[in-house]
């Protein structure tokens, strides 16, 4: 029996360097990265490339490094994640922070030592723009770990307190931070206060040399909010709320990934602030407001955009694969 890799090479027996991956041989490192917002279908058309490819899927998602929460966060099944190797699923403990420097360092160890074994070509798949970013521009991120005590101190005071003291400290950042941007303008207090020099000052772009595809998947917002809808009943049919009630048991209703997407909401209901029916509006109406600002920054990218619902998706996903491997 034909196997898909080798179909697929047959039909593409003419193309020398696509060839060299389709058949695990010696071959140019690069890498290719589909992006989009939250249920455009990221993850299955990564898997129907690796039909094609040999791939490891390097997951680019802030939620999915996280062991345990599985439904709220759209995990790939363990099924799916036989189909190809998976790297950045649950590799942090629900108590600790991945930093997005640490979730840099890991990734960019894991793709040199995939450029290095020749073997199979990186794809790093999902949602989190940040993450990516840290990859494909090569983000110098300063390594300061989140400061509890001090980020308290700083949040007693409130925000537009704190955006003010970043407005004497760091200039040139409060000017980039919107007043109302609490994360990002105590990540820039944390920064300058533990290391004693400017957040703007410290950063900058060092971008990898080897040749990256950039793909994104976007969708009609009527499309994408029905798409969103479907899936939130499904987590609640999967069992979303045990879910959130096994880990309230586990580490306190308290516990900063239980306020996020999915999983406040739920909160909400097992307290009585909320219904049932309620709390599926509302993750469908936070979901929809959470892509909608996905969309905002990726649309900001160089990217080659690709209809998410398109009937011939992976067929033109495809001929972008091929005409960028043959370019190397």
């Amino acid at each position: 029996m034909t196997s898909p890799i080798s179909a697929v090479a047959n039909q593409d027996a003419e193309n020398t360097s696509v060839l060299r991956y389709m058949q695990g041989q010696m071959h140019p490192p690069c890498l290719i990265v589909i992006g989009g917002a939250t249920a455009t279908g990221k993850t299955g058309l990564s898997l129907q490339l690796a039909q094609r490819l040999p791939l490891s899927i390097l997951s680019a998602d802030s939620r999915l490094v996280y062991r345990e929460f599985d439904i709220g966060t759209a995990k790939p099944t363990v099924a799916e994640r036989s189909q190809a190797p998976h790297y950045l699923i649950d590799i942090c403990h629900p108590t600790t922070t991945m930093t997005v420097a640490a979730y840099q360092q890991q990734a960019q160890t894991l793709i040199k030592q995939l450029h290095d074994s020749r073997e199979r070509l990186p794809c790093l798949v999902g949602g989190t723009g940040l993450y990516i970013s840290a990859v494909v521009d090569g983000l110098q991120i300063p390594p300061v770990s989140p400061q509890a005590a001090l980020r308290s101190q700083l949040l007693q005071l409130g925000q537009a307190q704190c955006h003010a003291m970043l407005r004497q400290v760091d200039p040139t950042a409060s000017d980039r931070i919107h007043p109302n941007d609490a994360v990002r303008t105590l990540r820039a207090l944390e920064v300058a206060y533990v290391t004693g020099q400017p957040l703007s000052r410290q950063q900058g772009k060092r971008p990898p040399l080897y040749p990256i595809l950039y793909i994104g998947l976007d969708s009609d917002s009527d499309v994408l909010k029905t798409r969103i809808a479907e899936r939130t009943a499904h987590m609640l049919a999967q069992g979303l709320v045990a879910e959130v009630e096994t880990l309230c048991d586990r580490y306190g209703a308290d516990l900063p990934l239980l306020q996020t997407l999915g999983y406040g909401e739920v909160l909400g209901y097992l307290a009585g602030d909320y219904s049932l029916a309620e709390v599926e509006q509302l993750i469908v109406q936070h979901t929809c407001q959470f892509a909608k600002r996905q969309r905002t920054w990726f649309r900001k990218r160089p990217i080659a955009w690709f209809d998410a619902h398109a009937a011939t998706l992976l067929d033109q996903v495809w001929a972008k694969v091929v005409d960028f491997l043959s370019s190397l």
